[in-house]
């Protein structure tokens, strides 16, 4: 029903701060730019690096390759006010990814009403992100960091994990700020007015969501925040959440998986939380793999398939359909929206085509 806006947004001058890509209903605008899917080169030096890739040679290839691809959303576009306000959901992203490789999902939701911040996580797991220092036009870049040599992963992503949902956390404070009318200073000088959410975000309708790395923190974010009402978690890495805190998950978790990525441990643990809360669903998206739930699903080009594994057998627009639908479905019947979204609820119980419930254990890519 909605057209879709979508702007950047960077506060504070350390790495502290906080950086997203905000995906939000807006009204039509005649000659709307898109904005470039990879912001900067850097990005793809940043992809390179964690494919395993040369810099010198896959940086430039996948530049050329992908680097003038749009999304199709309006730039800055006019944000329609909605005086019930719209529910907010935080999404945070897989390993090695960042901002905006998540379009597709956010700006499926954001056109369904909902305004989606998409963060870009500073703890070293982003292939790249970087914060504007308080110098005029100074940068410093955050790079990719491997597991140290000699160091256990679980200490090393538990580490990161909590950095994230506490940025998690912190992106709600930022909306919090903005609709108590308090002045936010979005470093990167958009012509794009914060203060035009004041009045149409309802802060008691929020929603946590992420992939991979991100759906583990989508989990943990709950136990953090009360405000999250629930979390809908897209083929979650269950690897680096503490034992302790699984009888502390205190809200419901979607979790949509594909058929390709979870091993038997990772089910185990989500299948702990489904036994806590009834409300708890698991589901498996057939014939997708773990980068089905990203756009790299949508570059049907052979060389990115072979440096990304980006494409499982399902068309990745009925993957996207499935997700969205799903993970609608649930959000209303936990955020109480009154919307016509449970019409999908079969999904919730895996009814449906190319789905099915819990997760059959088959190959995993981990």
């Amino acid at each position: 029903p909605h057209g879709v806006g979508c702007t950047d947004v960077m506060v504070g001058h350390t790495q502290q701060g906080l950086f997203l890509r905000l995906f939000y209903p807006c009204l039509p605008r005649a000659g709307a730019q898109q904005p470039l899917w990879i912001p900067r080169y850097e990005y793809c030096s940043g992809l390179a690096n964690f494919a395993h890739r040369s810099r010198r040679w896959c940086a430039p290839l996948l530049s050329f390759t992908i680097g003038s691809c749009r999304v199709p959303v309006s730039w800055n576009g006019p944000f329609k006010p909605c005086s019930s306000g719209y529910p907010l959901i935080i999404f945070s992203h897989g390993l090695g990814a960042f901002r905006t490789l998540y379009s597709s999902v956010c700006s499926e939701l954001a056109s369904w009403g909902f305004v989606v911040a998409a963060l870009e996580h500073r703890d070293h797991s982003a292939s790249m992100t970087y914060f504007c220092t308080a110098e005029a036009g100074g940068e410093e870049w955050i790079l990719y960091r491997r597991v140290p040599q000699g160091q256990k992963e679980f200490y090393f992503r538990n580490k990161q994990v909590h950095q994230r949902a506490e940025e998690c956390v912190r992106a709600l404070r930022l909306f919090t700020d903005i609709s108590s009318g308090k002045p936010v200073i979005n470093v990167l000088h958009q012509d794009f007015d914060l203060s035009m959410l004041q009045d149409s975000v309802d802060l008691t309708r929020v929603a946590v969501m992420g992939h991979s790395f991100g759906g583990v923190t989508a989990v943990l974010a709950l136990v953090k925040e009360p405000s999250f009402r629930c979390a809908v978690a897209l083929d979650a890495w269950m690897f680096p959440l503490e034992n302790v805190l699984y009888p502390e998950v205190p809200k419901p978790v979607l979790f949509i998986n594909t058929e390709k990525f979870q091993t038997p441990e990772s089910i185990a643990k989500m299948k702990r939380l489904s036994s806590r809360n009834s409300q708890t669903k698991i589901i498996t998206v057939l014939g997708s793999v773990h980068q089905s739930q990203t756009d790299f699903a949508f570059l049907t080009g052979k060389l990115i398939n072979r440096i990304f594994g980006a494409r499982g057998t399902l068309d990745p627009y009925k993957g996207l359909d499935i997700i969205s639908r799903a993970a609608l479905a649930f959000l209303q019947r936990h955020l109480n929206l009154e919307e016509e979204f449970d019409q999908w609820d079969t999904l919730l119980e895996g009814i449906g085509d190319s789905v099915v419930p819990e997760a059959p254990f088959c190959c995993s890519n981990l």
